[in-house]
Formats: C-alpha cells, sequence, structure tokens
C-alpha cells in the first residue's frame, strides 16, 4: 500500500540554497578539521618524540619510536574511532542526532588538549598518557562521521544533498593545510628563538630542551577550531527527518525546519498517524526484512570503504621515501630536530596542497552531475591503474632521473582517492537506509573503513620492508619489499572496483525514495513528488 509523503519532507528536499546549508556544513565539517589535522601531525609529532625521548649516545641517527610504540601512538587513534563510529552511530539513531553531537566535539576539544599534556617526563610516562588521550580523541572522531553525515544529509536538499555531504568531508582538506601551517610556524619560531646544530655535528645540542613544547603546541591548537563551533552546534535543531520518521512528531519537525530555513509548512498530524500505523518499515538491523531490502547495500558500503582505507592509509608509507629520494628533506642526521619537523611539513602541505584538497573539492563539485557511482568506480579504475604503473617499473622510479615522474603518479593515487571513493564512501551511507537506521549503517559502514586504515597502516608497515633482513628499518621483521606491497594494494583498489557495483546510485533522488521508506509490506511505493517524480527499483 502507498504511502503518502509528508510536506516538511517534500520542502526539505525541494527547499533553495541557503545560508544555513552553508552554515551547517561549517558546523558539521569542524570535526573532520580535528580529525585530519590531528592525522596529519601525528607522523610530525611521532619523528620528534623519537628524538626527545628515544635519544641515544654514540648512535649515528637520531633516536626514533620502537616499532611497537610508534604503532600504539598511530593506531590507538584508530581503534577510539572505530569505537566511537559503532557507539555513537548506535546512540545518533536512539536518542537523535542533536542529543549526542556536541558531545562528540566536546570529547574531541579535550582529548585534543590533554594529549599535548603529561603525567611524567619519562618516555613511558609520556607515551602512556599520548595513548590514552589519542584514543579518546579517536573515539570523539568517530562519533562525528555518522552523525555529520547524516545530519548534513538530512538537512539538505536533494538537487545539492551529494555536494553538502561531500563539503562536509572536504573540511579534512583544510584540516591537513592548518596541521602543515601550524608545524610550519611553530617549528620555524622556535628554530629562530632557539638554533642548534645538526645531528652529526652535536648529536645531545641538536634537539634542544625548548622542542619538548613544539609537539605539544602542535597537537592542542587542533581543539581551538572544534571549541569556536561548540555553541553553534549546540544550537542545531534536531532534523526534521528524525523528528517526523522516528520520533513520530510532525508538529516539532514543522516548528523546527521553520526556524532554520525560509520555507513555509504546516503540521500534518494525519499523516503522521498513518505513517505510526504502517506495517511495512519497522524492521530492525538484524532482521530477514533489512537484509532483503538493505543487506547488499550495506555489504557494499562497508566493502568499498574497507578496501578504499587498507590502500589510502597505506600510501602514507611511502611518503618518507619519496619525500627523501627527490631531495625535499635531506637526511635525518643532516639536520637538527626543528628543522626535520619544518622540513616534513612543508613537503606534506605541498602534497596536500597539490593532490589531496583538490580531489575533495573536485568531488564537492561534480558529485551531484555525474553521480556517486561514476565518481567511486573512476577513482578505484585510476588508484589501480596507477598503483600497478608504479609497482611493475618500480626500479625504473627509482633512479635519480625518474624521481618526479614517480611523485606525479604518487600525487594523482591521492588525487583520485580523493576525487573517488574516499569521499563517496562517506557520502553514500548516509543517503540509502532508513531514517532510524541511517546512523547505525553509516557507523557500521565507516568501522569497516577504520578497520581498512588498521591494516593499510600497520599490516603493510611491515609488508613493505625488504626480504633482506640487514636491510630492514630497526626492530622490524623482513617482508616482501615495496614493489610487491604496491602490486597488493592495485588488487585491493580492483576488488573495490568490483563491490562497488552493489551501491545503488542515489542522485538526485529523495532519501525516502532511496531507503524505501514509503514502501509497504507489498512493495507498492508512492509517487513521492507532485512534481511528477517517481521511484524506481534500487
Amino acid at each position: 500500500m502507498a504511502r503518502e509523503q509528508l510536506h516538511v519532507l517534500n520542502a526539505l528536499d525541494a527547499a533553495k540554497t541557503q545560508m544555513y546549508h552553508f552554515t551547517a556544513i561549517v558546523i558539521a565539517g569542524m570535526g573532520f578539521f580535528t580529525d585530519a589535522y590531528d592525522l596529519f601531525c601525528i607522523s610530525l609529532v611521532t619523528k620528534l618524540l623519537g628524538r626527545i625521548y628515544y635519544h641515544e649516545n654514540g648512535a649515528a641517527k637520531p633516536g626514533t619510536l620502537p616499532p611497537n610504540v610508534s604503532a600504539a601512538v598511530n593506531g590507538v587513534a584508530f581503534c577510539g574511532t572505530l569505537t566511537g563510529q559503532l557507539i555513537f552511530g548506535w546512540l545518533g539513531d536512539k536518542l537523535g542526532r542533536k542529543k549526542v553531537y556536541g558531545m562528540t566535539l566536546m570529547v574531541m576539544v579535550i582529548s585534543s588538549v590533554a594529549s599535548g599534556l603529561s603525567f611524567g617526563d619519562k618516555p613511558k610516562a609520556v607515551m602512556t598518557t599520548l595513548c590514552f588521550f589519542r584514543f579518546w580523541l579517536g573515539f570523539g572522531i568517530g562519533g562525528d562521521y555518522p552523525l555529520s553525515a547524516t545530519i548534513m544529509s538530512e538537512y539538505a536538499n536533494k538537487k545539492t544533498r551529494g555536494a553538502f555531504i561531500a563539503a562536509v568531508f572536504a573540511m579534512q582538506g583544510f584540516g591537513i593545510l592548518a596541521g602543515g601551517m601550524v608545524a610550519i610556524i611553530v617549528s620555524a619560531a622556535f628554530k629562530a628563538g632557539y638554533p642548534a646544530p645538526a645531528y652529526q655535528d652535536n648529536a645531545l645540542a641538536s634537539t634542544v630542551p625548548e622542542a619538548d613544547y613544539v609537539w605539544r603546541i602542535i597537537l592542542m591548537f587542533g581543539a581551538l577550531p572544534a571549541a569556536l563551533t561548540y555553541y553553534w552546534r549546540m544550537k542545531m535543531p534536531e532534523t526534521a527527518r528524525y523528528t517526523a520518521l522516528v520520533a513520530k512528531n510532525a508538529k516539532q519537525a514543522t516548528a523546527d525546519m521553520s526556524k532554520v530555513l525560509q520555507v513555509e509548512l504546516e503540521a500534518e498530524r494525519e499523516k503522521i498517524e498513518k505513517l505510526d500505523q504502517g506495517k511495512g518499515n519497522d524492521f530492525g538491523l538484524f532482521t530477514k526484512e533489512f537484509l532483503k531490502r538493505h543487506g547488499l547495500h550495506l555489504l557494499g558500503t562497508t566493502s568499498t570503504w574497507f578496501l578504499l582505507d587498507v590502500a589510502f592509509y597505506s600510501q602514507n608509507l611511502f611518503q618518507k621515501d619519496i619525500f627523501s629520494a627527490i631531495g625535499w628533506i635531506p637526511a635525518p642526521q643532516t639536520m637538527n630536530a626543528l628543522e626535520e619537523v619544518f622540513r616534513i611539513a612543508r613537503a606534506q602541505t605541498l602534497i596536500a596542497l597539490c593532490s589531496t584538497v583538490p580531489g575533495y573539492w573536485f568531488t564537492v563539485f561534480f558529485i551531484d552531475k555525474i553521480g556517486r557511482f561514476a565518481i567511486q568506480l573512476m577513482g578505484f579504475f585510476f588508484m589501480t591503474v596507477f598503483m600497478f604503473a608504479l609497482a611493475i617499473p618500480y626500479t625504473h622510479w627509482t633512479h635519480r632521473e625518474n624521481r618526479i615522474g614517480f611523485v606525479i603518479m604518487y600525487s594523482l593515487t591521492f588525487f583520485f582517492a580523493n576525487f573517488g571513493p574516499n569521499t563517496t564512501t562517506f557520502v553514500v551511507p548516509a543517503e540509502i537506509f532508513p531514517a532510524r537506521l541511517r546512523s547505525t549503517c553509516h557507523g557500521i559502514s565507516s568501522a569497516a573503513g577504520k578497520a581498512g586504515a588498521i591494516v593499510g597502516a600497520f599490516g603493510f608497515l611491515y609488508a613493505a620492508q625488504p626480504t633482506d633482513p640487514n636491510k630492514t628499518d630497526a626492530g622490524y621483521p623482513p617482508g616482501i619489499g615495496v614493489k610487491n606491497t604496491l602490486i597488493v594494494l592495485g588488487c585491493v583498489n580492483f576488488l573495490g572496483m568490483l563491490f562497488t557495483l552493489l551501491v545503488p546510485e542515489s542522485n538526485g533522488k529523495s532519501l525516502e525514495e532511496m531507503s524505501k521508506e514509503n514502501e509497504e509490506e507489498d512493495g507498492t511505493v508512492t509517487e513521492l513528488r507532485s512534481q511528477g517524480g517517481r521511484t524506481v527499483p534500487v
């Protein structure tokens, strides 16, 4: 039996783009700003921590974090994020988006500030404190994934919904640039104020005591933009779709949307009562009905996000080798501690500016024109091509005269990751599931992605080690080598292309049309729009 569509939801889908939409993008995007800022800065911080806390007298090279400590410092935030995605995703559907939205931001702000503090000055105490607060930082960031995506999708009109959700995710680009700029400014200021010799000239004096402030300032600064948006986040009303379809309060949904969007709305008590009485759409996550309607969709969103993050996060492993190879970063023993932070921050910022950030915004501009499916398939295709193009003639790229070509190819894989599945895997789960399960399903999909990030960042850290035991990094067992690792990653990207076929196209369709929330048990679907638009099978 067909159901009528609530006028408040029709109005949201047809609403013109207004200032409030852009305000919502900034408010929702600050969590991703903090996420990218933190992930970007931690690679700089770990190198500095190695010099400060793991210096060995008489060693030819500066101190570095032992493999287990490095894995803990980098990986604990991923574990926190995965946990936060699942828990806050579920809470977003149970309690409402608004009730838990401010909570995630506050956890991020407090943990970000606390990451720069230490209980004690010994290496073990500093690392334990850092890991503890980075877990909770990740926990807060994890909650922002399903909530920000769901809130933006439920506020947006159907014509520009993809661009709005993608713009929230693209705030990561600004987080990366901000992280680079803060690291460059702070390290340059301390470098000028506290000159030091290179490590090879005077190992002990190359790391000035004041360098201990540098990593703390860099980490803590990430909390500032998020804290500034806390007030506006708490002022955001609950989304109309949650209030009307889950809380069953059309009058409140109408009142909330009238305050923030310039649309004339009337409460529709009768339609809500009809929706409440319907029996086709009260199935839960662990039911045969969900499996029948959305099982393949959930498999598609989780598998593609998992495979994407395996490839995306493992790419970072090759940055230090690339930067060193093309001369952007000299050997560590030829620099002092602050010079190394400055050089690496500058190199990573250039890569981000030229490839990572443009990729995000290409998706924002094109996602509602060519669709999510096409962008995701294209992104995985080109990532596969470039990975194999780097891997098969790998020895060719290692020659000095070919290194610039290697950097260009490497940058293009990042560009097509962002103008491709890195953004679309975030957008699609917020559009294709029912309102009462939307946040939960997005949390499950994004948690699968973070599981892939853990595999990519740490599994491949070991896999990329040379096969010769004498050439491995300190503390690591022999691996399969960089060439074979790149071939494996090319295959991972190819699998991503195949699993993309399970993901439906949501471009230009209403959320209710995609989630089939107007479909009864007999399978009939209402015509959702008075303009003549109708649903199609998904």
